[in-house]
């Protein structure tokens, strides 16, 4: 009787630790679809939008292959700590705060580097919009200015820190910092309480757009010179243009640099399931589009820049059958 039960009980222990075990995507019954949980960021922002987009078209599409779980999370830094703990197969973070985990540098300075996860691909450009009073028409005029730099210790702070001091400004000591947010930024400038902000974000962003309607303002271009001293320094920056009309007060184009929205996947993610999320999302894009406007901006070339981390096998395969990689 003893024996019987010692064997019932190691069988139901051996089925509760395979129930319970392995970050890596799941699937019923071994040949059903992949389950991969997404985190991406505030049920407002894009993040959340984009990826519920992405999401829903490929599982309806490739039910069969995927099963994917939008969550609402705190953005990147949020996404890293749930890929690295396993509570989450899959995330989309912005590449500088990704290359940064993986690297222990800047704001993951003295951790110990992250390296549980890898690249899947770039989606859009978030820009560095730097706005500022109409009296302020370049960069080097924001010393000795009161400006907002986004939260403290925030991936907006560092993209602040970098291009400041490209220009020759030092964020501590050239200008009175200030740490708020977008919206809390938006508001100061109306106020006149500071005298620029820094936004990373995709353009249209909210809180500038809602500025835009009762306050007129400048968006300071980054000139060709120092974008390229900025991308030869920081591998995972771009650059490109706001169009101009983007917001009310800016008829011209504004060169800006800008830093990618990406997805990493936890390393333990089959490759197949890697393989089919990229695949699905390049030959449905069509279906994409029409749900969400980031959807345009996806391209081979694109998905393929600004990651300084290695990328994930399934995207490596996918990648290379297109003649990028």
């Amino acid at each position: 009787m003893k024996k019987t039960l010692a064997i019932i009980m190691s069988v139901f222990m051996i089925m509760l630790l395979a129930a319970c075990g392995g970050g890596g995507a799941s699937s019923d019954g071994g040949d059903g679809p992949a389950s991969l949980n997404m985190a991406t960021g505030g049920t407002s922002g894009t993040y959340y939008g984009f990826c519920g987009v992405v999401a829903q078209v490929l599982n309806e599409n490739l039910g069969d292959q995927l099963n994917i779980t939008v969550e609402s999370t705190g953005a990147s830094a949020a996404n890293i700590d749930l890929i690295d703990t396993g509570g989450d197969q899959i995330a989309i973070v912005q590449n500088d705060v990704m290359y940064y985990a993986a690297t222990g540098t800047d704001m993951y300075e003295g951790k110990t580097p992250i390296d549980s996860y890898s690249a899947v691909m770039s989606c859009y450009p978030e820009y560095v919009q730097i706005v500022a009073n109409k009296n302020i028409t370049s960069i080097d005029q924001l010393k000795g200015k009161k400006v907002s730099v986004g939260d403290a210790g925030s991936g907006v702070e560092f993209n602040a820190r970098q291009i400041l001091a490209a220009y020759g400004i030092d964020i501590d000591s050239d200008i009175t910092k200030n740490n708020q947010s977008f919206a809390d930024s938006a508001d100061s400038l109306k106020n006149g309480t500071i005298d620029a902000a820094f936004v990373v974000a995709g353009y249209p962003t909210t809180a500038v757009s809602e500025l835009s309607s009762s306050y007129t303002f400048n968006l300071l271009e980054v000139d060709q010179e120092h974008a390229d001293k900025l991308m030869s320094d920081y591998g995972f920056y771009t650059y490109g243009v706001i169009p101009g009309g983007t917001y009310s007060p800016v008829a011209d184009d504004v060169p800006a640099v800008a830093v990618m929205a990406t997805i990493i996947a936890r390393n333990d993610v089959p490759e197949d399931a890697i393989y089919n999320f990229v695949k699905g999302i390049f030959d449905l894009q069509d279906q994409i589009i029409a749900g969400h406007d980031k959807g345009n901006e996806l391209s081979l070339e694109t998905a393929v820049s600004g990651i300084e981390i290695d990328f994930h096998p399934g995207a490596v395969k996918y990648f290379t059958e297109q003649g990028v990689m």
